[in-house]
């Protein structure tokens, strides 16, 4: 019988092995940040209307709304003219706050914000709608 434990591996063939398998670890854990195999897809629409040019917020690690102040966001994206963006990202938890303007809306200058949780797996493909409406 052998014991596994008076096998003799090279200190040399260990590094190598052990430095692969902290490579392997570090491309295979990448959460909540951008630019990976998953997309979210969507519009910002307040009603039944595409806010063009919305500003969508992105929160990384969040399930619920941590706030309308911009500068605790992550990163953030720009609507085309229809409305529409697309994020690529890593699996995990985000929040979409998105910020536009509706000039038909009359008060605060029109300003309409409003967002969503979103949680994605690895390779999805998510589309939604960020809905928005007349803020304070």
């Amino acid at each position: 019988m052998i014991n596994v434990f008076q096998i003799r591996i090279p200190i040399k063939l260990f590094k190598i092995v052990f430095l692969l398998s902290l490579v392997g670890l570090s491309f295979s854990c990448k959460k909540n940040q951008l630019g990976g195999p998953s997309t979210i897809k969507g519009v910002v629409k307040h009603h039944a209307k595409l806010i063009g040019n919305a500003t969508i917020f992105i929160k990384f690690n969040a399930k619920e709304f941590p706030g309308t102040d911009e500068s605790i966001y992550d990163e953030k994206v720009t609507a085309n003219a229809l409305g529409e963006f697309e994020i690529k990202c890593y699996q995990g938890n985000y929040y979409l706050f998105g910020s536009g303007i509706d000039n038909q809306v009359l008060i605060n200058g029109g300003k309409v914000i409003g967002g969503i949780p979103v949680k994605i797996r690895n390779n999805e493909n998510l589309d939604l709608i960020v809905a928005v409406t007349e803020g304070d």
